[in-house]
């Protein structure tokens, strides 16, 4: 476990595993409990890095308001304060325009992938997007909460599964002030007439069910990127919590493809 600072915010983050670096950015309001799954699969042959968010989970500092640029310069801090360049980020609704965006402005990543999200902030269903959160201190508001980020039955037909995310939530998830700020983030966020600058190879990988971000604007993401290469899922927002079998294969087949040894 390792603290960085930056600007008087103390970001929380730890690394796990050895090889090439693996970072994990996380979705709007959410702990990185929701890379758990990914994370215990790939940490071994691969070096695995998550972290919070200024004002979620172990990192401190005001919530808000900020835009994606403060939370992917929050992320350079991070991987500076590691020592680490040509890392392979991996981002998840408003993470995967954090790790896009830190591209756009450095040259640490390697390759993208992004998982359920776009880079037009206009097309995030706003509303789907604020009933993901509940106050971290009501159970039954967060279990109710997840409906909207899994398909249809998930939270029904995993109850265990679903008792354990409620217990990282309300430990790890940002608190109100915390999730209107990043929800405003991802909505104000617009890179999609940068994308042609993109020349990373980027995977982006979407739920057909995502009730969030839309499944045709992730692959609009896709189409827009020169390097760009679509991957569905059967999944909906959550789709590394969801489904963590399909989002680890597509993941390790592209980094796979792109020379990373190991996955």
């Amino acid at each position: 476990m390792s603290r960085t600072e930056r600007e008087g915010v103390t970001l929380y983050y730890e690394a796990v595993g050895s090889g090439q670096t693996v970072v994990f950015v996380n979705p709007a309001g959410y702990g990185a409990w929701c890379w758990s799954w990914l994370v215990d699969a790939l940490a071994g042959p691969v070096e695995t890095l998550v972290w919070d968010y200024r004002g979620t989970g172990r990192s401190d500092g005001p919530p808000g308001p900020y835009d994606v640029g403060t939370l992917a310069a929050d992320l350079d801090a991070v991987l500076a304060d590691h020592g680490v360049d040509g890392v392979h980020l991996v981002g998840a609704g408003l993470g995967g325009m954090v790790a896009l965006e830190h591209a756009f402005r450095g040259a640490r990543a390697e390759t993208l992938t992004l998982v359920g999200t776009t880079a037009d902030g206009a097309r995030v269903n706003a509303d789907a997007l604020d009933a993901l959160a509940a106050p971290r201190d009501d159970a039954d508001a967060l279990r109710e909460s997840l409906r909207g980020a899994f398909s249809a039955g998930v939270v029904a037909d995993h109850p265990d599964a679903v008792d354990r995310i409620v217990e990282w939530r309300a430990e790890d998830d940002a608190d109100a002030a915390g999730w209107d700020a990043q929800t405003a983030a991802m909505t104000n966020y617009d890179a999609s007439d940068r994308l042609y600058e993109m020349t990373r190879p980027t995977l982006v990988v979407h739920g057909r069910a995502d009730g969030v971000v839309p499944f045709d604007a992730g692959r609009a993401l896709a189409d827009g990127l020169p390097r760009g290469s679509f991957q569905p899922v059967e999944t909906g927002h959550l789709a590394a919590a969801a489904d963590p079998g399909a989002v680890e294969d597509a993941l390790t087949g592209f980094l796979a493809s792109e020379g990373v040894d190991g996955v």
